[in-house]
């Protein structure tokens, strides 16, 4: 209670007198704001408040479906964790829609009631802790739009159970809940009859005029359709590709971003006299053929098809089936240049031999490939078929903030257990289908509901007999539906799609077989209970429903998570990072803030541990998938890849390799690849720098060896220059340490001989740095050694943009205890004696292993706790008590001159990298000694304190380190 209040008047003084007060605390006042370019969301906080509440109260005016569909999950967690919240709501101007009211009735947790206060207008949010409450009170409803996108002020309030603010809000909210009417399934009725006459009413008024229907002017119509912003971007970069002389051009673009407008608004530009438009699947053909005639206008005979027995060959814009028109009685009718523009849809097929033929044979002046998947699990090579010249790209992440696609909302929820074990990849049929889990599934499908007014809904399953199987267990149950699998004709699917687009039936079961190339815009719900065999696959099947319609407002996909090896794809699809790094990956399972645009992402809590465990147990560096990440990657640029071109495109973080293989010249070696090949030392000089520089954490040695990689030497007054224009440390420690690093003092004897044992940058009697000889030598007679080092450089550079330059340590960045002692200037490794702190240089490096595991002897399970984002409850070695030399040290620390710095990583599953959180000074108010127990039961003492944090911990950051083990 005392350290709340101390905490709580700080972060008072500063938020309401004075900002520049030292001593903040974890309740500061907080203006709350969409950050889109930040990714910091109203809906962020909220969340936060939420999931660590005892009960809650939100009044506000309006809610729409997605705005309650960003906390659905989180309610459900409440709800097992025995939480209750209250939602005070109205029928103000007719905002909210009945259905809204349906979908809070189904949450069992929340009681709602409706005010009819005339002009009911308030937006808060109340959350009861142990001690206090936390307020946010601004401008947002409980709406997606007001949570994730629109500019609103909001304000953050923390108060005591006792202040007059928190009272006063309780005061309000239960005078007007007293006089409220509770939410129920007549009053619902009710005011749907009421809310469809008044909307009835306010068409009729908004009616001037009858329209006479008028036979639409095809050359009229065309000329309303227009690019769209990302479209108009799209068709300059063609152009460009163009002008340069390229005769060829790769379009990816994600499913659903316009692909056929955008080709269709470019052939318009390149006005060709013929042009070709080649498709796989006949359902696209007479879609692509209507969307071009909207865009180019012209006469009905212009487009043709070309396609079974329609032969309508002639036709200025001609679409054909790949099948029909690799033929050779077909494609011989046709002269070699008789098309100055083809296209190719979906082109990432044109690896079969049928596209092949149909590439070699023609000779347009413009060749377009279009597709939303280039990656490919087969050799053939997409980019190098259209001479690795990408025209444009968009993928999912940019597709969502840039509103192309229907928003969506992920639900990453329990799969049901059976005989107390989870689904995983080894479970029988009969245990897919059985009536738990049919009712556990309906269960799912029904709360996390969807947008409209009637479930249009693509279920993925596992394989054709579970499909088959569970369309019959729901048919029973009332649904509608039907399986559809590759025994399936085309004939019959397309029949059924119409049927589900009509609304005649709920749901369509299949496997793989809607993965692409099917168009159902109006699908509302995607169900995934199978589990996610590639990233690709989960993105395609999750595209489904992203294209916009106006049946409905956002698709929600339910994505059922059993105990399955890949649930460690999910946070690497959802957000495209591909860089292999798990600690990456587990942060995008705690912090989805990644997703652009209203999309959310959400997780219950039992499913994040599922995946949480498969993250754990997979080897993301296994060879296999480097491999395969790099020949993607040499597909894409086509040559061999260097490391800077990982990092430029997004793909493996470079640390990943050479942490595994010492350098990348090695794992080229390894994997085959026809490379130069360098001497023993210079291999050892290549290691050094890819272990000690590659990492970017510090600038000063990328400097120097940029420096020195062009130009023979450089003064040390030189180098000096560089530092201060590039805003860096120049203290004299420092500088010794960049030495020390160079010359290999600072390493212990294995590293020394890991890095060649001689020094690798030397300061000569004149105060040049310089290369020792034999570097020197093999710069100038070996080049590929001469890149590999540059690649080196460049890409640190790089990897450095996200450091501070003037501060030793960079907040919130991952350190190893070797690197807290580099970087605190330590003139020598002392890691391996380091253990949990050292105190040394005026400095003490304190490292946390925040949960341990349960195998960590009793001796050493200390019960190091965040208290609250700035203060963390911190534990000595055993053995030590308040007389102890190394305790007095640490309390004394502001007296002693001594800096605190605080390292903490969530468990060991991450690794010996701990995120830095700051500096600290202890609170000696707060010291005690205390006593704790060895395996044998034996009383051992130990000294506790608080330590006080320099700053307040970043909120997503703190909350990812105290949540769920990574288990």
């Amino acid at each position: 209670m005392v350290n709340f209040i101390q905490s709580l008047e700080a972060s008072l003084h500063k938020g309401f007198i004075n900002e520049k007060h030292t001593k903040s605390g974890s309740y500061t006042p907080k203006l709350l704001i969409n950050d889109v370019k930040n990714n910091d969301h109203v809906l962020t906080s909220l969340l936060e408040e939420l999931d660590k509440c005892q009960s809650f109260i939100f009044s506000v005016a309006f809610i729409t479906e997605s705005g309650l569909a960003t906390l659905k999950s989180h309610l459900l967690d409440l709800k097992r964790k025995g939480v209750k919240g209250r939602i005070l709501t109205s029928t103000f101007l007719n905002f909210n829609q009945p259905k809204v009211f349906r979908e809070l009735l189904k949450i069992k947790n929340v009681e709602v009631k409706l005010t009819n206060l005339h002009g009911f207008h308030s937006k808060g949010y109340v959350f009861k802790h142990n001690t206090y409450y936390s307020l946010i009170v601004g401008s947002s409803n409980l709406t997606a739009h007001a949570l994730k996108l629109n500019y609103e002020w909001n304000v953050k309030l923390t108060s005591h159970k006792d202040g007059e603010i928190v009272q006063n809000f309780q005061h309000q909210f239960e005078e007007v809940w007293r006089s409220s009417q509770p939410l129920s399934e007549e009053w619902i009725a009710d005011y749907e009859k009421k809310y469809l006459q008044a909307v009835d009413s306010k068409a009729a008024s908004q009616v001037t005029g009858v329209s006479i229907p008028y036979e639409n002017d095809p050359i009229e119509e065309n000329q309303k359709i227009m690019p769209n912003k990302m479209q108009q971007v799209a068709l300059q970069e063609i152009e460009a590709i163009r002008k340069s002389g390229k005769e060829k051009g790769l379009i990816i673009s994600a499913t659903g971003t316009g692909k056929t407008y955008l080709s269709a608004f470019d052939v318009k530009s390149f006005n060709p006299k013929r042009m070709l438009f080649i498709v796989h699947r006949e359902q696209i053909l007479s879609k692509a053929k209507s969307d071009f005639q909207r865009v180019l206008g012209g006469e009905d005979k212009e487009f043709g098809i070309l396609a079974g027995s329609n032969k309508q060959g002639g036709a200025k814009y001609l679409f054909a089936m790949i099948q029909s028109v690799s033929k050779d009685d077909t494609l011989h009718q046709f002269d070699p240049e008789a098309f100055d523009y083809i296209l190719i849809d979906e082109v990432h097929k044109a690896g079969a031999k049928s596209y092949h033929k149909v590439i070699d044979y023609f000779k347009p002046k413009f060749f377009m490939g279009m597709t939303a998947t280039p990656e490919r699990t087969d050799d053939f090579n997409i980019y190098e078929l259209f001479d690795y010249n990408i025209a444009y790209e968009i993928r999912l992440q940019e597709a969502l903030e840039e509103d192309m696609l229907c928003p969506f909302h992920y639900f990453g929820v329990t799969d049901l257990e059976y005989n107390g074990q989870s689904i995983d990849d080894t479970t029988l049929l009969s245990k897919l289908v059985t009536e738990e889990r049919v009712n556990h599934m309906i269960e799912k499908i029904q709360y996390y509901g969807f947008s409209g007014d009637k479930v249009r809904g693509l279920i993925f399953c596992s394989r054709k007999d579970e499909a088959e199987e569970l369309s019959c267990a729901l048919n029973k149950r009332g649904f509608r539906t039907v399986a559809l699998t590759s025994e399936d004709s085309q004939k019959v699917r397309e029949e059924q799609v119409k049927q589900l687009e009509n609304g005649v039936l709920d749901y369509i079961l299949t496997v793989d077989i809607f993965n692409e190339g099917i168009d159902i815009p109006s699908i509302n719900q995607v169900v995934m209970l199978r589990q996610t065999q590639s990233s690709i696959v989960f993105i395609q099947q999750l595209g489904r429903g992203l294209r916009k319609h106006i049946s409905k407002d956002f698709v929600t996909i339910i994505d059922f998570i059993g105990n399955y090896r890949n649930n460690y794809l999910i946070p690497i699809a959802l957000s495209g990072d591909k860089s292999q790094n798990k600690d990456n990956i587990r942060r995008h399972m705690q912090d989805t803030s990644y997703i652009k645009g209203v999309s959310t992402v959400n997780f219950e809590e039992i499913a994040k541990k599922h995946i949480f465990k498969a993250i754990n147990n997979t080897n993301l560096t296994e060879m296999k998938r480097l491999k395969e990440a790099f020949n993607e990657l040499k597909n894409r640029i086509g040559r061999i890849p260097y490391l800077y071109d990982f990092v430029e495109n997004h793909s493996i973080d470079p640390m990943v390799i050479v942490n595994k293989y010492s350098n990348y010249q090695q794992f080229l070696v390894k994997i085959k690849e026809n490379v130069p090949q360098l001497t023993e030392y210079e291999n050892k000089v290549l290691t050094m720098c890819s272990l000690e520089i590659l990492n970017g954490k510090r600038k000063h040695e990328i400097l120097l060896l940029d420096a020195l990689l062009h130009q023979e030497k450089i003064s040390f007054d030189k180098y000096l220059y560089l530092l201060e224009e590039s805003n860096c440390q120049v203290d004299e420690n420092t500088l010794t340490s960049v030495q020390n690093t160079f010359n290999l003092s600072f390493f212990t004897q294995t590293y020394k001989v890991k890095y060649g044992e001689q020094p690798i940058i030397v300061l000569d009697e004149n105060k040049y740095f310089v290369f020792n000889k034999d570097i020197a030598k093999s710069l100038n007679l070996n080049n590929h050694f001469k890149n590999m080092i540059t690649d080196i450089v460049r890409s640190a550079a790089e990897k450095n943009k996200s450091y501070q330059c003037n501060e030793p340590l960079t907040l919130y960045k991952k350190y190893t205890r070797r690197d807290a002692c580099k970087f605190l200037n330590w003139t020598s490794d002392e890691s391996s004696t380091m253990y949990g702190y050292k105190t040394k240089y005026n400095t003490c490096p304190i490292f946390i292993t925040y949960h341990k595991n349960e195998e960590v002897e009793a001796s050493r399970a200390y019960g190091d706790e965040f208290l609250d984002r700035e203060v963390l409850k911190w534990y000595t070695r055993s053995n030590r008590s308040l007389k102890s030399e190394e305790v007095k040290k640490i309390i004394e620390a502001k007296e002693n001159n001594i800096d605190i710095h605080i390292f903490v990583k969530k468990d060991d599953d991450e690794g010996s990298d701990f995120y830095y959180l700051g500096k600290a000074i202890p609170d000696k108010n707060t010291v005690q000694q205390a006593v704790m127990k060895d395996k044998d039961n034996k009383e051992l003492p130990v000294v506790h304190m608080n330590m006080i944090m320099e700053k307040s911990i970043d909120s997503k950051l703190y909350h990812y380190i105290k949540g769920i083990k990574n288990d």
